[in-house]
C-alpha cells in the first residue's frame, strides 16, 4: 500500500492519494481543486486514479472531487447519508456510487470500510483503511472533520455558516454518540485527519500530521467528558465566528461544483487602468504587506496581505458575485499566481486580473495614508471627544477582556455592519495583536472613512502598558 499526503497551508486542509502498488489503483480522498497535485502524483509512480471520494459536504474550500473525477475518468464515491437537505444533488449527473455505514470499496488489495460518523455534519463520513496484503485488519482510518489531533469537527456550522437555526445543539449531541462508539475501535489505529492547525473547522487543532486512536482517547479533550449535556456545553463553547464564505462553501459543495479545467494565472494589467476601474467602483485588492500600504496606499482599495490568512478573509471580504482586481507587492508573478490559486480553491473565480507595484506609484496624487497609534497615545486620548475603539477581534476573544468603551464587530462581519457606525467619528481598529485590525482599517477607509487609526500590537500592547480591560458575557 502507498499513502501519500498532501497538505495547503492556506486552507489548513490536507487530502490523500492512497494506492494498491500491486495493480496500480488508487483513490484520492478529499481533493480540494487543484487537481494538478494529484494527476502529477499519480503518473510519478505509474498509478491510475480509479476511484475519487471526500467525507463530507466541505466548508471551507470548493470541494475538487468532481473536477477530479471528470479529469481522470475515475468513478466518484459520495455520502448518501445526508438527508433530503444534505444530500449530493449532482450525484446522479456525475454517475456517482453513493455509499452508506457498513459498506465497503477496494483499490487493489487496499479495502476501505465506510463509517457513518455525524456530529460535524449529518452526511459525515470516516473511511477506515486496510492493507489486506499485510493483514486483514485495518490499519488507521481518515477521519475528515470529525476527528482531528487534539480537536473534534465543530457542530455549529450548519447553524452558524448555513442558516439550520436551532440545529447546533442537535448536532452537538449526534457528535457525542459518534464519538462513543468510534471510541470502541482498537487503540492502535492510526488517525489520518482532513485538517491541521490554523483550521476554522475546529477550534484547538494540532499541528502534528497524524495521531493513534489511543493516544487521543488520553489526551483528546473530547474523550475526557463522558456526560453528553456537558460534552454539548464543553463543543460549542468558544468556536470562533465561520468565516463568510463558509455558507457558499456548502452550498457549491451540495449542488456540484463548476469544472474550472485548469487553474490558469491572471492577466497582469497596464497601470493605466487602475484608475478607470476605481471611478467604475470596481473592487481592488491590496496584497501588499499591512505595514506598507498603511504608509501609502491608493484610495478606494482594500488590504488583504498575502499571507497564510490571505484566504481567510479573501473569502470573507470579496463577494462572489462580481469581478475583483488584485495589487501586487512586487513583480514575482509567482506570488499572485499563488493568490489566484488560493482564491480558486474557495470558489472566487471572477478574478478579472491584476495590477503590479507600479501601478501604486501612477497614483500618488490618489494616496492616503493608515496612522498608527500606540497604546500609551491611546490611553491618553480615550477620554477626549468623539474617538471610538473598534475591536474587530472573534466574540470568544471580545469576553476574554476588551478595551473599556469598545464597540465590537468582528471583522468577518465588518462588511455587512459597516453602516453601524458614524462615520465622522475618529475610529481606532483594534484586535489581538495589529493584523486583522490593519485590515478593517483599509476597509474603513474605502468605505469613506476619514480618520481611521490601527492600534499597534493591538489588545496585546494595550494590556502589557497596563491597559484595563471590561470581561462580560455579552456582545
Amino acid at each position: 500500500m502507498l499513502l501519500q499526503r498532501f497538505y495547503d497551508d492556506g486552507l489548513a486542509q490536507a487530502s490523500y492519494l492512497i494506492a494498491c502498488q500491486a495493480t496500480g489503483d488508487a483513490v484520492v480522498v478529499d481533493p480540494n481543486r487543484d487537481v494538478d497535485q494529484y494527476v502529477r502524483a499519480a503518473e510519478v509512480d505509474g498509478l491510475r486514479i480509479s476511484y475519487v471520494t471526500e467525507t463530507h459536504i466541505h466548508a471551507d474550500f470548493v470541494s475538487g472531487s468532481r473536477e477530479l473525477a471528470d479529469r481522470t475518468g475515475a468513478r466518484l464515491l459520495l455520502s448518501a447519508e445526508g438527508g433530503a437537505d444534505w444530500s449530493y444533488r449532482f450525484a446522479a449527473e456525475a454517475g456517482a456510487r453513493l455509499l452508506t455505514d457498513g459498506e465497503s470499496f477496494s483499490v487493489g488489495r487496499v479495502r476501505f470500510g465506510v463509517m457513518h460518523t455525524p456530529g460535524h455534519t449529518p452526511e459525515h463520513l470516516a473511511l477506515s483503511v486496510t492493507d489486506g496484503a499485510a493483514s486483514d485488519r485495518p490499519m488507521g482510518v481518515l477521519t475528515g472533520d470529525f476527528l482531528f489531533v487534539g480537536d473534534v469537527g465543530r457542530p455549529d456550522l450548519l447553524e452558524r455558516a448555513a442558516g439550520e437555526t436551532g440545529t447546533m445543539a442537535v448536532h452537538a449531541r449526534t457528535l457525542f454518540r459518534s464519538l462513543r462508539a468510534f471510541a470502541g475501535l482498537p487503540d492502535y489505529l492510526q488517525i489520518w485527519p482532513g485538517h491541521g492547525a490554523g483550521s476554522a473547522c475546529g477550534k484547538s487543532l494540532g499541528a502534528v500530521p497524524q495521531t493513534t486512536l489511543g493516544y487521543e482517547k488520553l489526551t483528546n479533550w473530547a474523550f475526557q467528558v463522558s456526560d453528553e449535556t456537558a460534552f454539548v456545553r464543553d463543543v460549542l463553547e468558544g468556536q470562533p465566528e465561520p468565516p463568510r464564505y463558509f455558507a457558499q462553501m456548502k452550498r457549491i459543495n451540495r449542488d456540484g461544483p463548476a469544472l474550472l479545467g485548469r487553474l490558469d494565472p491572471p492577466p497582469r494589467l497596464p497601470a493605466s487602468r487602475l484608475a478607470p476601474l476605481l471611478d467604475q467602483n470596481a473592487l481592488i485588492v491590496d496584497t501588499r504587506h499591512a505595514g506598507d500600504f498603511a504608509e501609502g496606499f491608493v484610495r478606494r482599495t482594500i488590504n488583504i496581505p498575502l499571507n497564510r490568512s490571505f484566504t481567510t478573509w479573501a473569502g470573507s471580504l470579496i463577494p462572489y458575485d462580481r469581478p475583483f482586481y488584485l495589487i501586487a507587492s512586487d513583480d514575482d508573478d509567482r506570488a499572485i499566481s499563488k493568490a489566484a490559486r488560493s482564491l480558486a480553491l474557495i470558489g472566487l473565480d471572477k478574478l478579472g486580473g491584476y495590477f503590479g507595484p507600479e501601478a501604486v506609484s501612477a497614483l500618488r496624487g490618489a494616496m492616503a495614508t493608515i496612522p498608527q497609534m500606540s497604546a500609551r497615545d491611546l490611553a491618553s486620548r480615550l477620554a477626549s471627544n468623539g474617538i471610538r475603539v473598534l475591536d474587530v477581534r472573534t466574540l470568544a476573544e471580545w469576553q476574554t477582556g476588551h478595551i473599556p468603551g469598545a464597540v465590537h464587530v468582528p471583522l468577518v462581519e465588518l462588511e455587512h455592519r459597516i453602516s453601524e457606525l458614524d462615520n465622522t467619528r475618529p475610529t481606532v481598529v483594534q484586535c489581538q495583536s495589529g493584523s486583522r485590525s490593519a485590515i478593517a482599517s483599509s476597509l474603513l477607509a474605502a468605505r469613506g472613512f476619514e480618520r481611521v487609526f490601527n492600534l499597534v500590537g493591538g489588545i496585546d500592547a494595550w494590556t502589557g502598558g497596563g491597559g484595563a480591560v471590561d470581561r462580560d458575557d455579552t456582545a
